[in-house]
């Protein structure tokens, strides 16, 4: 059994744009062309599709997936091996739904006046989230960096990845209160925490000035990062920036 291109576009709610882009880049191509210039698919296609949407899911790219599909062999260990992945990342997804849980108890039920004075440990926050996914300009810049710290990540326990994110939030919530202190990011306390931040990147890779100083400025530019920092106040994802430029001009540089 076949199906059109539009059938599978409204079983897979992917467009038939996109289906045909992947068929110009080699990603998925119909089973064959009908004489009326319809694309159509057979299930091998479909389950193809299904890996792809599998993968995208998990964040691979399309470069990476076409990867992934040269050299698998066996569908059923390929199928296994992303059902483990979706696994783990609805743990992680199960981790920020506790985190977020516990934040709405302490802070209360009352919406109209929440008070951050009521979180008891502010480094809970952000555990469970993965920052890691909002590092994509540094990544791609530095693949081989980024390489290393993932490989560096995958050595860490459950409990060692959550000190280290309770670490990191606890940093940020530092740098939060000398900016609301206006303090200037020269000031050593504020370079102080900067060095500790340099030297934790540096247990996986050891940035050079324009790399540190340019990891510093994704803090800024790019939107999702700009947000986690925004979290916890507004203004903060600049002044790290800021800060992580005068420490590289000053001790990188």
């Amino acid at each position: 059994m076949a199906w059109s291109i539009a059938d599978v576009a409204r079983m897979s709610r992917v467009t038939s744009r996109t289906l045909r882009h992947y068929d110009e880049i080699g990603l998925l191509a119909p089973a064959y062309i009908g004489s009326n210039g319809h694309r159509y698919y057979e299930q091998a296609d479909l389950l193809r599709l299904q890996q792809i949407l599998l993968m995208r899911e998990l964040g691979v790219g399309l470069r990476e997936i076409a990867q992934v599909l040269q050299r698998q062999v066996d569908q059923v260990a390929a199928l296994r091996e992303h059902q483990r992945r979706l696994l783990a990342e609805r743990d992680r997804l199960d981790v920020l739904a506790r985190t977020v849980a516990r934040t709405i108890a302490e802070l209360g039920e009352d919406e109209e006046t929440p008070d951050m004075g009521k979180i008891s440990r502010p480094e809970n926050l952000f555990t469970g989230f993965d920052t890691a996914r909002y590092e994509s300009p540094a990544r791609t810049q530095w693949s081989d960096q980024a390489q290393q710290s993932a490989q560096f990540a995958a050595t860490l326990t459950e409990a060692e990845m959550e000190r280290l994110q309770h670490e990191a939030t606890a940093a940020m919530v530092r740098m939060a209160e000398f900016m609301q202190a206006a303090t200037p990011v020269t000031d050593p306390a504020v370079q102080a925490e900067v060095d500790a931040h340099y030297q934790g990147i540096s247990q996986m890779w050891t940035p050079d000035a324009a790399a540190f100083k340019a990891l510093g400025q994704s803090y800024g530019d790019d939107a999702q990062w700009r947000a986690a920092y925004d979290q916890i106040a507004a203004g903060l994802a600049e002044y790290q920036r800021d800060a992580m430029a005068a420490y590289t001009d000053a001790r990188l540089s």
